[in-house]
């Protein structure tokens, strides 16, 4: 029988996300099962699944049987640090690159938090704020406070963080079209991957999504696109341009395969592209960069304006069109 303590880094927390966390090797089945039945008690009484934990908390769980840690896989999480764009007591503001993945998980072995976790063995608590995919680059926020965690996650659920994303899609975007109000559904396919389309407001699967557009700038064959989303739905930006008509460069799940396959390889002609400027001749990745996030800091309340520049293949891929 463990009987734990909720403290600081605890207090806040829903109790089956407080035991998913401690009760490493547990399946999510077996910790519902476990508070179904009453065997986790909190302050000796029965708790439910979403009881949120207060700081003192006596949490008494049951003897289990898990299966043990894999240390040849911890092991081989490597320790890494990512590019800060801000950082104070309570939170950390980082430059994702692309093709990271911001956890584990669903074949992924480790993301950008267990690596950092790894580099910073003396934090207490560090926990992502929110997602980003693993093929986009650009700000991503890691809360280093229970308190700051459950604070920017209000923040961002009451749709009060403005984020604004750069994208390079394909044609002429529309100047007129700066508003794209189209419903998603998320689901999944035969072989088991994630996918979101878009469907019509009236259907019952749908969940309303919203994407604000503007013209950066033109090229032959291209836009640069800023795009700031009022809803957070999974793959929103670019399954809402791809919709359109215009999907982003490098998407390899909703783009054009031709175009992607042709820069990736470094082969083949394409109208307004100049191959010969890009460095190393190709482009490996998807153009969606998170570039831009305003928020009211998670204590002090003031306003916090988050900026990252676009990365350098990004800069290249621009460099080697031709500008209207």
């Amino acid at each position: 029988m463990q009987r734990l303590i909720i403290d600081e880094g605890s207090a806040g927390q829903r109790l089956d996300n407080f035991l998913i966390r401690v009760l490493k090797g547990a399946p999510k089945t077996l910790v519902y099962r476990i508070i179904r039945s009453g065997e986790v008690r909190v302050n000796k009484g029965r708790a439910q699944a979403d009881t949120r934990l207060a700081l003192g908390d006596e949490v008494r769980v049951p003897p289990l049987r898990l299966a043990e840690k894999d240390e040849s896989q911890l092991a081989a999480v490597p320790a890494r640090e990512f590019p800060v764009i801000y950082e104070d007591e309570v939170m950390l503001a980082i430059n994702k690159p692309a093709g990271v993945a911001v956890h584990g998980g669903s074949g992924v072995s480790f993301g950008v938090i267990e690596q950092l976790r790894r580099a910073r063995p003396q934090a207490r608590f560090l926990e992502l704020v929110h997602r980003l995919d693993k093929e986009t680059s650009g700000i991503l926020l890691i809360a280093k406070k229970r308190s700051a965690l459950t604070t920017l996650q209000d923040v961002f659920r009451h749709r009060q963080a403005h984020k604004t994303y750069a994208a390079l899609v394909q044609g002429a975007w529309p100047a007129r079209k700066k508003i794209i109000d189209v419903a998603l559904h998320k689901y999944l396919t035969a072989e088991g991957e994630r996918r979101v389309k878009a469907v019509k407001a009236s259907d019952e699967v749908g969940r309303r999504s919203i994407s604000l557009v503007h013209v950066v700038q033109s090229f032959a064959g291209f836009s640069l696109l800023d795009v700031t989303i009022k809803t957070g739905r999974t793959h929103q930006i670019r399954v809402h341009l791809s919709n359109e008509g215009h999907p982003i460069v490098g998407d390899d799940k909703y783009g054009d395969f031709a175009l992607n396959k042709a820069l990736a390889r470094g082969e083949g002609v394409w109208p307004g592209l100049h191959r010969a400027r890009l460095p190393q001749g190709r482009f490996e990745r998807m153009f969606l960069h998170a570039r831009y996030l305003r928020l009211a800091h998670p204590v002090t309340g003031q306003d916090l304006v988050l900026e990252a520049p676009l990365p350098a293949d990004c800069q290249g891929l621009i460099a080697a069109l031709d500008p209207l």
